[in-house]
């Protein structure tokens, strides 16, 4: 990945009308967004349609290359990049579904957290699911499981772009975990 200050370098020289830095800035963030597809899609099957160039393409067109000067700093576009993929994955898990079971939801397991993106598509569902309600219970612990989850990101990579300590996020990815659990325990699903 860039440098930490790479990114938010470009975005305020990019604000600033500095020429160039707008065509710098696209590309720096083509590049992270390559690295974050193939975290994202190392673990899944061959059968799978979506390739790597398939999503980093599909979500640089949903960034907008020529609004990537938008993005406050480096944080704000891996929070925005991995809510992006997130979409995406969850759109074509969804129509794979659809077309698979008739559209039939299914829990998945906590067990299943850790990859879930190897998991089937009606299993990548009900993560998002999971997701949006765990987002309206706490904001931080939903955005570090779809950064682990669907970008990819380590602890520490995670708790550098959110500016917390890799302990704090340790603790949060365990919470998260254990909410999550708890949920699918009350739904009967485990």
């Amino acid at each position: 990945m860039a440098a930490t200050g790479d990114i938010t370098g470009l975005i305020k020289a990019a604000r600033g009308g500095e020429a160039g830095a707008a065509d710098r800035l696209a590309v720096l963030i083509y590049d992270e967004l390559r690295v974050l597809a193939r975290r994202c899609l190392r673990d899944r099957s061959a059968a799978d349609t979506l390739s790597t160039t398939a999503l980093v393409h599909e979500a640089y067109l949903r960034i907008g290359g020529d609004e990537a000067s938008s993005f406050s700093d480096r944080a704000h576009f891996f929070a925005y990049a991995s809510q992006v993929m997130r979409r995406i994955l969850v759109d074509q898990a969804r129509r794979a579904y659809a077309d698979k079971r008739g559209g039939q939801a299914h829990h998945v397991s906590i067990d299943d957290v850790a990859l879930p993106l190897t998991a089937p598509p009606e299993q990548i569902v009900a993560l998002d699911q999971m997701l949006d309600r765990l987002q309206s219970y706490d904001e931080r612990l939903a955005r570090i499981v779809e950064m682990r989850v669907f970008a990819g990101l380590e602890v520490d990579e995670a708790a550098d772009v959110l500016g917390l300590s890799e302990r704090t996020v340790k603790r949060d990815w365990r919470k998260a975990r254990a909410v999550l659990g708890a949920w699918l325990a009350e739904a009967g699903e485990t």
